[in-house]
């Protein structure tokens, strides 16, 4: 047994000590990613506590506020056309019980005059556009502009439109696939696998397992961003349906376990954007910088602004 450890115990320092030093110098072993864009300010939904959720009245005003990336979520109508929504059935934005999929763009409903803000319980929105925005059209009004395409449901024709549009639009650079699900981002990934893309949630939990085993420093990593909740957000501005998020001991547990500012500094140092959402607060805001995020998504594109101008001065 003694000879056993004699061998093991120096083995096991030295990886543990390697490790460390290649997590803060992930250089030695990692050439650093170089995106196209660099984004600190990110529109969840084009900005949805300031304006009506994803129509182009909300990514005109985020972009107005300096805005540097639109996040949003793609469907597919009836007839062919993708459209910019985060919900498939329409009954929360709309009133109506319906799905995109079962309509033709001409038949899609408006947005309800006054919208719930999702990440800010008991805040909503207005605004003059209540129209449903097509892709094509977010495109064409904003050609430099990154943005972050959530793909929620598996369906090849829907990733593939977005995939020719983009290509179309000459935007692969600068245009993000992003979904939780491991599937569907790596049909995505096989459609169009010049476009940048962000870990998926089976990714995500990888990432962490190789974070704590040491393994990470390692090995490489095809992702270019991560988005992820900022926890102390969950319970006080977003109520998550799920009962086990409402249960304090499990986010407790789950902020310790995330929210590692060695892991973010280490993705960034590797070209791997840490995007932390959705901060609708300013002290939420101060939170996820404070933790290592080298960008914040909000609802309040305006907040963000004011908050990043205020801070930029005192320093």
């Amino acid at each position: 047994m003694s000879g056993f450890l004699y061998f093991v115990l120096p083995a096991l320092g030295g990886y543990t000590l390697t490790s460390l030093y290649l997590l803060k110098n992930p250089h030695v072993l990692h050439r650093k990613k170089r995106t196209a864009f660099h984004c600190t300010h990110i529109s969840h939904r084009g900005g949805s506590g300031e304006r009506i959720e994803s129509t182009i009245e909300a990514f005109e005003h985020a972009v107005k506020q300096g805005t540097e990336m639109l996040e949003m979520d793609c469907h597919l109508t009836n007839d062919g056309y993708v459209v910019v929504s985060h919900d498939e059935n329409l009954l929360r934005q709309t009133g109506h019980d319906v799905t995109i999929s079962s309509l033709k763009l001409q038949d899609l409903p408006l947005y309800k005059e006054r919208l719930d803000v999702t990440f800010y319980a008991g805040r909503y929105s207005s605004g003059t556009d209540r129209k449903f925005a097509l892709l094509e059209d977010v495109f064409r009004k904003f050609p430099e502009m990154p943005i972050s395409i959530e793909i929620k449901e598996n369906n090849h024709e829907l990733v593939q439109k977005v995939s020719d549009m983009v290509k179309s639009y000459n935007r692969e650079e600068i245009t993000l696939w992003a979904s939780v699900d491991a599937t569907i981002l790596k049909d995505c990934c096989n459609t169009n696998n010049s476009m940048p893309y962000s870990f998926s949630m089976k990714r995500g939990v990888v990432l962490l397992l190789l974070f704590y085993s040491g393994l990470l420093p390692f090995v490489p990593l095809g992702e270019s961003l991560l988005q992820f909740y900022l926890i102390r957000i969950i319970n006080r501005t977003y109520i998550p349906e799920s009962s086990i998020l409402r249960n304090k001991l499990v986010l407790s547990l789950l902020e310790k376990v995330t929210m590692r500012k060695s892991l973010f500094r280490h993705l960034a140092a590797r070209g791997i954007q840490v995007h932390l959402f959705v901060c609708n607060e300013e002290e939420d805001i101060k939170a996820a910088l404070d933790v290592g995020a080298t960008g914040v998504m909000t609802d309040y594109p305006t907040l963000l602004s004011n908050y990043f101008c205020r801070n930029r001065t005192q320093d």
